[in-house]
């Protein structure tokens, strides 16, 4: 219930209110629902990589990926709002070392990324949502 009043009030405020979560930014991300094809908005932490967004499916150490992850798998072509700009991306899952920086990112802002990866035994994804200029 609260993440549709943050995403209802990120909307309505043009990304002014939620801009901010604890020591991360957030973002609005549409994807493409697989199932239904039609746009769905989730509120999402995030950290900035040389200019692209990253976010984790940690779906708070649930067993089971995020739908947002698993609509990203079926269509990586999404929209993500930060602040009052709204923007094209590709999602990308990292892999190896880049996984591991970024997982670190996140772990050292927010402890609890550590204990979500310690709930379940799928490794958390780590999405690069590539901005135009750098999505091939």
């Amino acid at each position: 219930m609260l993440w549709r009043l943050h995403r209802t009030a990120f909307r309505l405020s043009g990304g002014r209110l939620g801009a901010r979560l604890g020591r991360f930014r957030t973002l609005l991300l549409t994807t493409t629902g697989r199932r239904s094809g039609r746009p769905v908005g989730v509120m999402l932490s995030y950290v900035d990589d040389d200019g692209d967004p990253v976010v984790v499916a940690s779906n708070a150490g649930d067993d089971r990926h995020p739908s947002w992850y698993l609509n990203l798998q079926a269509h990586p072509l999404a929209e993500i709002q930060i602040g009052g700009e709204a923007r094209r991306v590709r999602a990308r899952t990292t892999i190896g070392a880049e996984r591991e920086r970024l997982m670190r990112e996140f772990v050292t802002r927010d402890r609890s990324y550590a204990e979500y990866q310690r709930r379940t035994a799928r490794p958390l994804p780590v999405v690069v949502l590539e901005l135009p200029d750098t999505a091939a």
